[in-house]
C-alpha cells in the first residue's frame, strides 16, 4: 500500500517556491506550482473533449494517465528547474545524456517517492521508457505550451522593448502547437473570445489571487496553487484507501477546480465567512449565479455541454457541497451519507464515485501546509498561528482514521 510521509507534502508545496521565467521582467511572480495547475486544469478539459463517446474503462483509463503523466512530470520539473528550456531541449536530443539527467533526477526523488510502490514504478517507466505519441502525452504537452504561453503574453509587454529573445521565444509556442491541431477543443481554446478560451483564461487569473491576505506569508501562495496542492494530497490519498481509479481521478479533477468560483467572488477568509450567519448561503448563491451567466452558459451555447455537467459534479452543485460523498447511477447525481458509504457502496468505476469528507481534510492539510511553511520560513503573524493550531486540531478531528493524519502530522511538530 502506498505511504504518505512528510517528505512527499513537501515535495508537492516546493512548487510554490520554484519561479518561472526568472531571466525576465516579470510584472507579477510566476511560480511553477500556479502553472502546473493551470497546465492540469486545461489537460482536465482537453480529456473531456477528447474521450467523448468513449466507454467508462477507455475514458478512465485516460484520465488516470494523464493525472499520474502531469504528476510524473511536475516532480521531474521541481528538480531540473534552474535548466532554462533551450538547454534542457539540447540534452534531450542525445539520448545517453538525456538518460543520465533522467536517472539523476529519479535518484534525488526516490527518497520522498519510493514509499508510494507502485506510483513511484509507474513513474519511472514514464520518464525511462516514454511513449511520446499516446495520448495522455499530447494532451500534457498541448496544455503545457498553453500555460507558458498564456505566463508568456504576461510577460512579452515589459520585455519586448529590450530583450532580443522575445520574438523567437513568442513564435515557438503556435508552431508547436500547431502539431496538436487535432486534439478536440485545442482549436476552440486556442481562439481568441470562444467560451473554451474564456475558461482557460479563468482558470489562469486564478495565480493573481493571493490567499490570506491578511496574514503576510512566504511563500505567498495563490488560489491557484492552492488547488493543485489539494489536488496530489487527493489522488495520493485515494490510492492509500483503495479507491477505484475513476474516484481517485475525481478526486483530483475535483481538487483542481474546488476553488474556480473564487475567480469571480475573490478568496474570502474563513472567519469572515463564518462572521454572519446568512454570509455563506448568500456567497454561495452568487458563486452559482455568476458561474452560470459567464462560464455554463457560454459553454453550453457553443455545444460543451457534458463538460459542464463534468465541472458542476467536481464543484458538486447537484448535491450542495464539493466536500460531499456522491456517484452517478442511471445519470442521476446521488450523494451517499459519508466516506463508509462510498467506499462500501459506490468505489467502483461504473459510478463516477467522487469523495467529500476526504476532499476536505485534504483541503486543510495544505492550507496547513501554507501556514506552516510560512512560520517555518520566519514569517508569522498572530493570525498565522491561529489558523495552523484551528487546522490541526480540526485534521486531527478527523473521522478518517485510515488516512493516518496523526502520525502524518506528528512529523510537523
Amino acid at each position: 500500500m502506498p505511504v504518505i510521509r512528510k517528505s512527499l507534502l513537501e515535495l508537492i508545496f516546493s512548487g510554490a517556491y520554484l519561479l518561472r521565467w526568472n531571466d525576465k521582467l516579470r510584472p507579477v511572480e510566476l511560480l511553477e506550482i500556479d502553472k502546473q495547475a493551470h497546465k492540469m486544469l486545461l489537460a482536465c478539459v482537453l480529456w473531456h473533449e477528447y474521450s467523448r463517446g468513449a466507454d467508462t474503462a477507455r475514458r478512465v483509463a485516460l484520465a488516470t494517465e494523464i493525472v499520474e503523466g502531469g504528476l510524473f512530470d511536475y516532480f521531474y520539473r521541481a528538480i531540473i528547474t534552474d535548466i532554462k528550456p533551450p538547454i534542457y531541449y539540447r540534452i534531450k536530443e542525445n539520448p545517453r545524456q538525456f538518460r543520465e539527467l533522467t536517472e539523476h533526477v529519479l535518484q534525488r526523488l526516490a527518497p520522498s517517492l519510493a514509499p508510494l510502490g507502485p506510483f513511484w514504478k509507474r513513474m519511472r517507466a514514464w520518464h525511462l521508457n516514454p511513449d511520446e505519441e499516446s495520448p495522455a502525452r499530447r494532451i500534457l504537452t498541448a496544455a503545457h505550451l498553453y500555460a507558458s504561453q498564456w505566463e508568456f503574453r504576461l510577460i512579452e509587454p515589459c520585455n519586448a522593448p529590450f530583450d532580443d529573445e522575445m520574438g523567437d521565444i513568442g513564435q515557438s509556442f503556435p508552431d508547436r502547437l500547431d502539431g496538436f491541431a487535432d486534439l478536440p477543443g485545442l482549436a476552440a481554446m486556442r481562439t481568441p473570445r470562444t467560451a473554451l478560451a474564456r475558461l482557460a483564461n479563468l482558470c489562469g487569473q486564478l495565480r493573481f489571487q493571493i490567499r490570506w491576505t491578511q496574514a503576510p506569508r512566504i511563500p505567498s501562495t495563490s488560489v491557484l496553487g492552492h488547488m493543485f496542492i489539494v489536488a496530489c494530497l487527493a489522488y495520493f490519498f485515494s490510492l492509500t484507501v483503495k479507491a477505484c481509479p475513476a474516484r481517485a481521478d475525481n478526486n483530483f479533477f475535483c481538487g483542481l477546480f474546488h476553488d474556480l468560483p473564487e475567480v469571480l467572488t475573490r478568496d474570502i477568509i474563513s472567519p469572515v465567512k463564518q462572521s454572519v450567519a446568512s454570509l455563506p448561503p448568500l456567497i454561495k448563491e452568487y458563486e452559482e449565479a455568476e458561474l452560470e451567466r459567464r462560464l455554463f452558459a457560454p459553454l453550453r451555447d457553443e455545444g460543451f455541454t457534458g463538460l459542464v455537467d463534468h465541472i458542476a459534479y467536481f464543484l458538486g452543485l447537484e448535491v450542495g457541497s464539493e466536500f460531499q460523498e456522491c456517484v452517478r447511477r442511471q445519470g442521476r447525481v446521488l450523494a451517499l451519507d459519508d466516506f463508509n458509504a462510498l467506499q462500501r457502496e459506490g468505489n467502483t468505476d461504473d459510478q463516477d464515485p467522487k469523495d467529500g469528507r476526504l476532499l476536505k481534510d485534504c483541503d486543510n492539510l495544505a492550507a496547513f501546509l501554507e501556514a506552516h511553511s510560512s512560520i517555518r520560513n520566519g514569517v508569522s503573524s498572530p493570525h498565522l498561528l491561529e489558523a495552523r493550531v484551528r487546522l490541526l486540531t480540526r485534521l486531527r478531528e478527523s473521522p478518517l482514521a485510515c488516512l493516518n493524519l496523526d502520525a502524518l502530522l506528528a512529523d510537523f511538530d
